[in-house]
C-alpha cells in the first residue's frame, strides 16, 4: 500500500465556531484583508461575526466585496492591490466557492510582483499571505483545498492553480451561514459538494484513505435526500450538507476532479449555469459512462447515496434541479471540443472520446433544434 496525503488546513466546525475561536485570527497577524462578494458575507451573519472576532483580538481589517459568482483575473488583481494597500497580513475569505478561491489568489499576488495570469505558472518567490476561509455554501470545500478556480476571460475559460501554500491555516464551518441561501442555490451548492465526492472516488487518483472521505461524504449526502426533495431542511440537515461539502474538498484536495468539471465548464462560462448545477446535470451521464470499467464502485456510489439504479439517479438529480437544461447542437458540439482539452480528463477512469463526450452532453440535457 502507497498513499500521500496532505491536509495542513485547521477546521472548527460548529454552532458560533468563529466566536468560540477568535484567538485564531491574531495568530496570523494584525491587519486582515476581508475578501467576499457584495451581499451574501452580510446577509448570512458571517461577516458581523468575522468583524466581531477582529475587534475582540486587536486585529483591523479591510473588506474587498468585488467578487462576482466566477471571479476573473481581473478581480484578483484588484483584491491584491489592496491587500497591498491596506498593508494586509492575511486574507480572510468569506462566501462560496468563488470568494474562497479569490482570496487565495489575492494572497498570492499581495506579496508576488507577477499579472494574474502568472499564477497558473505555480512558481512563487514569496509564500502567499496565510489565508483563513469561512464557507457560507455547502458547496465546494474550498475551505480545505490548496486550489484556487478563476475566470480567463481572453481564453474564454475556467483555469485553475494550485499550491501547498494555498491551503487555508483555518476553517470556520458554521451552519448557520448557509440558512440564509436561496433555495436553488442550496441545491445548486449541495450537487456540487457530492461531485467532488463522487468524482475523488472514482478518480484514477484515488486511494484508500480518499476513498473512505469520499464514501462518508456520499453517505452523509445521502441522508440529506428526504430533505432536499421535500424542501424542508433544518440546521442538522445543513450541517450534514456542510459536512459533505468539508469532506468532498478534503478529497480532491487529493485526487483532483475528473470530465464532469470538464464538461461542467463551458455550461458556466458561455451558458451561466451554475457550476454546481453544471455538473448535477451530468452526473448520471457520467456514472453510466465509467460504470463498465469500475462496476463495484459505481455500485457503491449508489448504495452510499441510498438509489439503486443509475436512472433513478437521474431521476433524483432532474427533480433536485427542476428539470434539464437545453442547448443546441451547436452548443454541444461547440462545448465538446472544449472539454476534451481540460486537463481533468485525464483523472477520467474511462478515456473518452469526443464522440462519447458529445454524447454525455446530448443524453444529459435536452438539444433544441435551434
Amino acid at each position: 500500500m502507497e498513499l500521500l496525503y496532505h491536509m495542513p488546513t485547521k477546521i472548527y466546525f460548529g454552532t458560533e465556531c468563529v466566536g468560540k475561536n477568535s484567538g485564531e485570527f491574531s495568530r496570523w497577524g494584525k491587519q486582515a484583508l476581508i475578501v467576499t462578494g457584495r451581499r451574501s458575507a452580510q446577509a448570512s451573519g458571517a461577516l458581523g461575526d468575522i468583524q466581531k472576532a477582529l475587534s475582540q483580538q486587536g486585529v483591523g481589517w479591510t473588506v474587498f466585496d468585488q467578487v462576482e459568482e466566477n471571479p476573473t483575473l481581473a478581480t484578483a488583481e484588484a483584491g491584491g492591490l489592496l491587500a497591498r494597500q491596506a498593508k494586509a497580513d492575511m486574507v480572510i475569505g468569506i462566501g462560496g466557492g468563488s470568494p474562497l478561491d479569490a482570496a487565495k489568489a489575492v494572497a498570492v499576488l499581495a506579496v508576488n510582483d507577477i499579472s494574474a495570469g502568472g499564477l497558473f505558472d505555480g512558481n512563487f518567490a514569496v509564500r502567499p499571505l496565510p489565508v483563513l476561509a469561512v464557507p457560507i455554501t455547502a458547496g465546494t470545500g474550498s475551505e480545505v483545498t490548496p486550489y484556487s478556480v478563476l475566470v480567463d476571460t481572453e481564453r474564454q475559460s475556467k483555469r485553475s492553480f494550485g499550491h501547498p501554500d494555498i491551503f487555508p491555516k483555518a476553517a470556520f464551518l458554521d451552519a448557520r451561514y448557509t440558512n440564509s441561501l436561496p433555495w436553488q442555490v442550496t441545491i445548486n451548492t449541495a450537487l456540487d459538494a457530492l461531485s467532488h465526492s463522487l468524482e475523488g472516488y472514482v478518480s484514477m487518483k484515488a486511494s484508500i484513505l480518499s476513498d473512505s472521505l469520499a464514501l462518508e461524504s456520499m453517505r452523509c449526502f445521502g441522508k440529506t435526500i428526504p430533505s432536499l426533495t421535500s424542501r424542508s431542511l433544518d440546521l442538522q440537515d445543513r450541517e450534514q450538507l456542510l459536512y459533505t461539502s468539508m469532506l468532498g474538498g478534503m478529497v480532491i484536495a487529493q485526487t483532483g476532479t475528473t470530465m464532469v468539471h470538464s464538461l461542467g465548464y463551458p455550461l458556466t462560462i458561455f451558458r451561466d449555469i451554475p457550476h454546481g448545477r453544471a455538473n448535477g446535470v451530468l452526473l448520471a451521464e457520467y456514472l453510466r459512462f465509467i460504470q463498465p470499467v469500475i462496476p463495484e464502485k459505481v455500485e457503491s456510489v449508489l448504495s452510499a447515496l441510498g438509489l439503486q439504479t443509475i436512472d433513478e439517479c437521474k431521476t433524483l438529480f432532474r427533480e433536485l434541479l427542476g428539470g434539464p437544461e437545453i442547448l443546441t447542437a451547436k452548443e454541444i458540439e461547440e462545448f465538446t471540443l472544449i472539454a476534451i482539452q481540460t486537463p481533468n480528463i485525464a483523472n477520467t477512469a474511462r478515456k473518452p472520446s469526443l464522440d462519447d463526450l458529445r454524447q454525455i452532453f446530448r443524453d444529459s440535457v435536452s438539444v433544441s433544434p435551434v
